[in-house]
């Protein structure tokens, strides 16, 4: 069977032949699982002005347009999303890797219109069942408090999914989200605490029921340099948060990069572009050491003005970075 471009460059990344253009660009088109119907993103007119809610259907022909794109190299959605695009063939013959979010703890649940979920602990909780999942691979996430019992709850979960993950013949991806409530650490003891976190969670693994890759929030040059250098066995990802500007995503993809991430996984971050085949093919540019955040951020605005379409903001304010995480170490 012919291998998928994420597993052959896996393959390299964990033989230590890591080059420009073997870093792994996902978009993570799971966000229904977050907050439903909004979260399916904006729906645009031929000038590409924001005219409403996307539908579910059109939601999953923009994803099956950007399989056919074959530029990302990890499509993540939905158990149901995955299910629905594999009826209709959308990964035959395609070189990417599909893959399912097999959990959904709460604290992602924050999208819901007048849910007030974000205000309490995250808590563990999974509707999947592995079994039936259209996919060999999967995200497991989990969020830790400092906070002994519902941390607790977070590692037992995991510790449950791990056989059943293994038994439905699933690999898995592990993302760990910052903490969701105050913990009165600074940005840099929140990196420190984080990497903590994932270092004895990953001490009670076995090699086979290690993940695949982390997938982490993005806290800055010193924790990600960190992490990577902890643990030469762990391929680490950024998670994208927040929509920010388009410079925030390209500058985060150009820094992740530079500070030893080999992993991208963005969802808001792609879902809200304009143009989104032209905004991936930007971070890819940006990933690969084709181009800096700025040119990426020129090269899209032009590339949007010769298709016709509406940018959501102007040039300037596009090369604005937003993000604080991002500011001291920006490329320039």
């Amino acid at each position: 069977m012919t291998k998928t471009r994420y597993e052959e460059k896996m393959e390299r990344i964990r033989a230590g032949q890591y080059a420009k253009g073997d870093f792994i660009i996902a978009d993570a088109k799971d966000a229904d699982l977050s907050g439903g119907i909004l979260t399916a993103g904006r729906r645009r007119d031929a000038e590409g002005r924001a005219t409403g809610n996307r539908t579910r259907a059109e939601f999953l022909a923009e994803i099956e347009a950007l399989v056919k794109q074959d530029v990302v190299d990890i499509m993540l959605a939905s158990t149901s999303n995955i299910e629905n695009l594999q009826s209709r063939g959308a990964f035959s013959g395609s070189r990417i890797m599909p893959a399912f979010r097999a959990n959904d703890t709460t604290d992602v649940w924050g999208v819901i219109r007048g849910g007030n979920y974000r205000a309490t602990q995250s808590l563990p909780y999974s509707g999947t069942d592995l079994t039936r999942a259209q996919a060999e691979l999967c995200l497991y996430s989990m969020t830790f408090n400092n906070n002994t019992e519902a941390d607790t709850a977070t590692l037992e979960a995991y510790r449950d999914f791990r056989p059943k993950a293994r038994a439905a013949g699933k690999k898995h991806f592990l993302e760990v989200f910052n903490p969701n409530m105050p913990t009165g650490f600074s940005a840099a003891e929140t990196g420190m605490y984080v990497n903590d976190c994932i270092a004895r969670a990953l001490a009670s693994l076995t090699v086979e029921e290690r993940p695949e890759f982390l997938k982490v929030a993005y806290n800055g040059p010193a924790a990600l340099e960190e992490l990577v250098a902890h643990d030469s066995s762990v391929v680490i990802g950024v998670l994208g948060g927040g929509t920010g500007t388009h410079r925030d995503t390209f500058e985060l993809v150009w820094q992740a990069e530079k500070f030893g991430a080999r992993l991208a996984l963005f969802g808001r971050k792609i879902n809200m572009a304009e143009h989104q085949p032209t905004f991936i093919k930007w971070m890819r540019a940006v990933a690969d050491g084709d181009a800096t955040p700025v040119q990426a951020i020129r090269g899209y605005h032009g590339d949007l003005a010769n298709l016709g379409l509406a940018a959501d903001r102007s040039v300037d304010d596009d090369l604005l970075i937003t993000e604080e995480v991002l500011m001291a170490a920006a490329e320039r």
